[in-house]
């Protein structure tokens, strides 16, 4: 049988975030795994084409940042205090790249992601993260659709 000794689990920090815990803790549970939290920022340099300082640019994206790490390790604390072995990270770039490479850097054995059930023109405008880290991903990929999980979809 297939162990998960390290499960890497992207997390945006919407409310889609804490839907997705009782699917994590019962994988890290059966295989006695250390969970790995990321979330990625987005990076701001596109901005800088519309004149934006790049001064500006850069403060805002150290406050998202500290922000972001800040809020990840509160979310670390109120999810997964019972769980012995949950390491968290803050990285910047586009999502789907940086899931891969952190999955890859550091050995990762599954990654759980959720979708967000997009359609339509928001699927178009945003794309999938969850689909392109699948075909990628080069390990294990579990998707979960949080909302239709919960029974909770806003469509």
């Amino acid at each position: 049988m297939e162990t998960f000794a390290k499960i890497l689990v992207p997390v945006d920090l919407s409310d889609a975030s804490p839907l997705m815990v009782p699917y994590v803790k019962t994988m890290s549970t059966r295989f006695s795994s250390a969970v790995h939290l990321l979330f990625v920022a987005r990076i701001l340099d596109y901005f800088s084409a519309v004149y934006v300082p790049s001064e500006s640019i850069d403060h805002f994206e150290k406050a998202i940042m500290e922000g972001a790490w800040r809020r990840l390790e509160e979310f670390r604390d109120q999810y997964f205090g019972d769980i012995a072995d949950v390491r968290y990270e803050v990285v910047a770039g586009d999502a789907a790249e940086q899931i891969i490479a952190h999955a890859r850097n550091r050995a990762m054995d599954l990654i759980i992601i959720g979708t967000h059930g997009r359609k339509g023109l928001d699927r178009i405008v945003f794309g999938s993260v969850a689909q392109r880290v699948c075909r990628r991903a080069g390990i294990p990929v579990l998707l979960i659709n949080p909302y239709r999980a919960a029974g909770s979809h806003p469509d």
